[in-house]
């Protein structure tokens, strides 16, 4: 993947190939972006970067035909000090992997053989001690087709069901005897371990090898929650922090790639909160309509009563939990824009959501509706986690009554 290929990012994605030219690279990195920002797409852009033979002015010119031999004598061949100049010369022009050399073409494909990727995986049966490249053909699939896909969609594109992915102490030993081996082809020898918060204690393994990498080595930790990496290894890495993406970026990258008219890109890009892969899913479940299904539900919190919500609770578990998500992050959205609304005090312009936040803060104060994001927030962390869906909206609904009535507002704390 090249840098070009990765959305948005532009400041990032300068400063990357800044280290890279000027000799600034740490040997350990940890790209650390919430998901959909596109960490691993970095992360892959920058490894190819650095194996890029245009970039290490390596590639090789064109030969050229024959000539006679010049009157004056042919010039000194290039000393070995030319060369490396020559290679810098051509790093310091370069902003972006050639894309078009054998190296970037096998990093491209997943193929290269200095490139390495560790991630998490699970046994393929009973007694397994499985390891990244028992998964190597599915993960380049993985990767071609979801390229800002999160560790969910990864354990259910491997058949996980319920299953909990890991990074074992066997992969940790054959991580140890790869990066060990000398480099095939490239000058350097590159790790990108996707999801280091599902390596345990048996993470330590690897760090002496961290900290004492042979020469020409480089780690790329690509995470989502620095709080869940082993504090051994997070204080042996370089942190980049990968922002999330523009509403702009995002809106942009619907148009190009998805083929999305701008408006209807621009509205996703809005509700999506910087998160590419939630913008994808959004666009794929463009045609709900979540707020006929927030309406009902509101409504049988504070009006119908508790058969309405019963009624309600069971068709919202039938739907999976990647539509229960987006639902509950709709609601947070018209939450945020009647906040908007509020504060600017604004009638709107008679959108549909508009009229929606505007019933929002007629029914709630802002007290009201900070505790209901909280909530929110909390459900769908709840729903990352395989929580039971009927007993999660049945609490939910409960506390969104306590709320909304006033009776007791749930403090954030």
């Amino acid at each position: 993947m090249q840098f070009s290929q990765v959305i948005g990012q532009a400041e990032l994605k300068a400063q990357l190939v800044h280290m890279v030219q000027h000799n600034r690279l740490s040997h350990a990195l940890l790209f650390l972006g919430k998901e959909g920002s596109g960490a691993l797409s970095l992360a892959r852009a920058m490894a190819q970067y650095t194996v890029c033979e245009t970039v290490n002015g390596k590639a090789q010119p064109t030969p050229k035909s024959p000539e006679a031999p010049s009157l004056f004598g042919d010039p000194e061949p290039e000393t070995k000090n030319d060369q490396r100049e020559t290679r810098n010369e051509k790093r310091t022009t370069n902003i972006d992997s050639c894309g078009t050399c054998p190296s970037c073409i096998k990093a491209s494909k997943l193929i290269h053989p200095d490139i390495h990727f560790s991630f998490p995986v699970i046994p393929k049966k009973s007694g397994d001690k499985p390891v990244s490249t028992d998964y190597i053909v599915e993960w380049r699939l993985f990767i071609e087709k979801n390229p800002y896909g999160n560790s969910y969609d990864w354990l259910q594109f491997i058949d996980a069901e319920n299953k909990q992915g890991n990074i074992t102490a066997h992969e940790c030993n054959e991580i140890i005897r790869m990066m060990s081996l000398k480099s095939f082809e490239a000058e350097y020898k590159i790790l990108i371990m996707w999801m280091p918060e599902m390596l345990g204690k048996e993470g330590n393994k690897l760090l002496k090898l961290i900290e004492e990498p042979p020469p020409n080595t480089l780690f790329i930790f690509v995470a989502e929650n620095d709080d869940l990496i082993l504090p051994t290894i997070l204080s042996r890495t370089q942190l980049i922090k990968v922002p999330q993406l523009q509403a702009g970026d995002i809106a942009a990258a619907l148009q190009q790639q998805q083929e999305v008219d701008i408006s209807k890109a621009s509205q996703i890009a809005q509700i999506s909160n910087g998160n590419y892969r939630e913008a994808l899913q959004q666009l794929s479940h463009a045609d709900d309509d979540w707020d006929v299904q927030l309406r009902d539900w509101l409504n049988s919190i504070a009006k119908t009563g508790p058969v309405a919500q019963v009624k309600w609770i069971e068709e919202i578990s039938k739907t999976g939990r990647e539509k229960q998500k987006q639902f509950l992050q709709y609601f947070i959205h018209l939450l945020e824009h009647a906040l908007r609304l509020r504060m600017l005090q604004s009638p709107g312009n008679g959108s549909k959501d508009d009229d929606f936040a505007l019933r929002l803060n007629k029914l709630c104060s802002l007290e009201q509706q900070e505790a209901i994001t909280h909530e929110l927030d909390n459900a769908i962390y709840y729903i990352e986690r395989n929580a039971n869906a009927k007993m999660l909206f049945h609490a939910l609904s409960i506390k969104l009554y306590h709320i909304i009535s006033n009776n007791s507002i749930i403090l954030v704390n």
